[in-house]
């Protein structure tokens, strides 16, 4: 039955690592694809929305689509991404806890189906991830003037690596604008990862999200280009705890060239949008 656009909306707050979203169930809410964006715009800034890094849509899945049910995820400027890590995480135990699918679950995104395994007793979520393409290590950038080292790898959505000696150190919102509008990524850009490996197994990651456009506490396709290209490199072995911006741990592991993300996933609030106070447009403002 859908809720035919009266003056509220029902809405799940949930957060990975730190990493937040708000969700809608467009089972429910039949909002048309084409104001998704600016739903996302409206409900996402912290002072006059919701507050979020990301907004996503849970959806039935297409007509013979080999999925449970499939999300349209939105970055808090409006952009369309085509896969994010923690929210993957977080759609797992929202449709988990909204009977939707089981403790295994098959999520249809724009970057393909994924995998999710909810371990309810844990509070954590395990997402297989797409496979990891564009591998290109050793590039020598200029970036605010100075050679950098850039590596990169798409693990969903692109993502650049760079190793540093302390990250607490790094200036993340000037570095990171820089790569993730580098020429060298246009038009598309990426996100911008900047690593310290402390051994084999660990490491500390800080992230600037492209869509964000600032660092966030945590990005689950972000540690997970981290191990991709570390493994590559010989830095760290195949399984890595990287510790987020936000003090988290993800874990990802490397498991027959397939990439795996496992961390916490709290739904941590409910609520509902009053949609004139917000501004959202509705089916009969297209146009």
């Amino acid at each position: 039955m859908s809720i035919m656009f009266g003056a509220r909306a029902p809405f799940y707050k949930l957060q990975g690592c730190g990493n937040d979203f708000v969700a809608l169930d467009n089972r429910v809410l039949r909002l048309p694809e084409g104001l998704m964006a600016e739903w996302a715009r409206r409900i996402c800034p912290r002072a006059f929305g919701v507050g979020a890094d990301g907004l996503f849509f849970l959806d039935h899945p297409q007509p013979g689509a080999d999925a449970d049910y499939r999300w349209h995820f939105y970055n808090a400027d409006g952009s369309r991404a085509e896969m994010c890590g923690n929210a993957s995480r977080c759609v797992g135990r929202l449709a988990h806890a909204l009977g939707l699918a089981g403790v295994r679950q098959r999520l249809a995104t724009d970057a393909g189906t994924i995998a999710i395994e909810v371990l309810p007793e844990s509070g954590q979520v395990k997402v297989q991830l797409t496979r990891p393409e564009g591998l290109a290590l050793g590039a020598k950038l200029q970036v605010l003037g100075r050679e950098t080292e850039v590596h990169f790898v798409n693990t969903g959505v692109p993502h650049a690596v760079i190793f540093v000696d302390d990250v607490r150190a790094v200036d993340v919102a000037a570095l990171g604008r820089a790569v993730r509008f580098h020429e060298h990524f246009a038009p598309a850009g990426t996100n911008a990862n900047f690593v310290q490996v402390l051994d084999a197994r660990s490491a500390l990651v800080r992230t600037y999200e492209r869509g964000v456009e600032g660092e966030t506490l945590a990005c689950g396709t972000g540690v997970s280009a981290v191990l991709v290209v570390a493994s590559a490199l010989g830095r760290t072995g195949e399984r890595v705890e990287n510790t987020t911006s936000g003090g988290e741990v993800l874990v990802t592991s490397l498991e027959n060239g397939q990439v795996f993300l496992q961390g916490a996933a709290e739904l941590t609030f409910t609520g509902e949008l009053n949609i004139p106070a917000l501004g959202l447009p509705l089916p009969g403002a297209q146009g």
